[in-house]
């Protein structure tokens, strides 16, 4: 643990990450562009982990672990995104790097002062998201893509003027939402694949309930679905948002009501005996939700039965 810790090295500006890969200073202190193809140097990758002080985008032509699925590949070849926040661990096993092979953008949160984007950009789970499950893109959405990464390219390189900044802005809102609109077209060439999902995590909530569990752990958590069924919490949450509509944690809202109606109709256990058996710590806090999802208090659902 103390090695990991003496070898993680913190990026804090951009300045530290272009020398870090062998650049130039960057043309701005706050944002940079990288054009891996005509950087004109030789990019090295850190040998050891790293954690970013800054927003990272990256486009990389080639990726590995493209989706296979029975006898067919759901995943397209021209590349993808990789997205990365501040303070986020990049790995050097990683295949990620915060240099990819053709674009990357690296933004500091200040960039972003005075502008809504501020608030805003955490409400893009994708830079929560693991290295594995990078935005593939389609011939289209990728022409899309380094299209915008050619205009801010452009911007920075030709002209920093009173208007760059917002002409800059409007370009990261304008990635940040096609990347937005593309994730959702891959949870939906994904289906079969997160259908399995689906069902695994049926599965895992019934048997996390069926087996004590709760008594021990308490009510179960986004983090330890997204674990047993290996996904970042938040890949998780915005795929079943939008296969169902609900993300992760109303899905075990859904499941503990559920196993709660079975409970209050079929056995005579307490109000309270219900909720510590569910893994509630505070019986209110199980009345409160149950109220919430069906309208009825406990009580009057069981007497509903009577």
């Amino acid at each position: 643990m103390k090695k990991d810790e003496k070898s993680l090295h913190k990026f804090e500006t951009l300045s530290d990450a272009h020398r870090a890969f062998g650049l130039p200073h960057p043309k701005h202190p706050l944002i940079s562009i990288i054009n891996g193809a005509h950087s004109g140097v030789q990019l090295h990758q850190p040998s050891h982990n790293h954690v970013l002080g800054f927003y990272k985008i990256s486009y990389k032509p080639k990726l590995g672990g493209k989706l296979k699925y029975g006898q067919g590949y759901y995943d397209f070849d021209e590349g993808g995104l990789l997205f990365a926040s501040p303070g986020q661990v990049i790995g050097s096993g990683d295949n990620e790097g915060t240099v990819c092979s053709e674009y990357t953008l690296l933004i500091h949160p200040d960039f972003f002062l005075g502008y809504p984007i501020a608030k805003k950009i955490s409400q893009y789970g994708f830079f929560s998201y693991s290295a594995n499950e990078t935005l593939h893109l389609s011939e289209s959405e990728k022409a899309t893509i380094i299209s915008i990464f050619r205009i801010m390219e452009e911007e920075l390189n030709s002209r920093i003027d009173d208007f760059s900044q917002d002409v800059i802005v409007s370009q990261i809102e304008l990635l940040l939402n096609y990347a937005n609109r593309f994730y959702k077209r891959q949870f939906i060439t994904r289906k079969m694949v997160s259908h399995d999902l689906l069902q695994r995590l049926e599965d895992l909530l019934t048997g996390y309930f069926g087996n004590e569990h709760v008594l021990s752990k308490g009510i179960p958590t986004v983090q330890y679905l997204a674990e047993n069924l290996h996904l970042s919490p938040s890949y998780l949450s915005d795929m079943l948002r939008a296969l169902t509509g609900q993300n992760a944690q109303q899905h075990i809202h859904d499941k503990l009501i559920e196993k709660a109606k079975e409970k209050l109709s079929t056995t005579t256990l307490s109000v309270s005996e219900v909720a510590y058996a569910l893994g509630f710590e505070h019986p209110q806090s199980f009345s409160k939700l149950f109220k919430t999802k069906t309208n009825l208090s406990p009580l009057e659902f069981r007497r509903s039965f009577n």
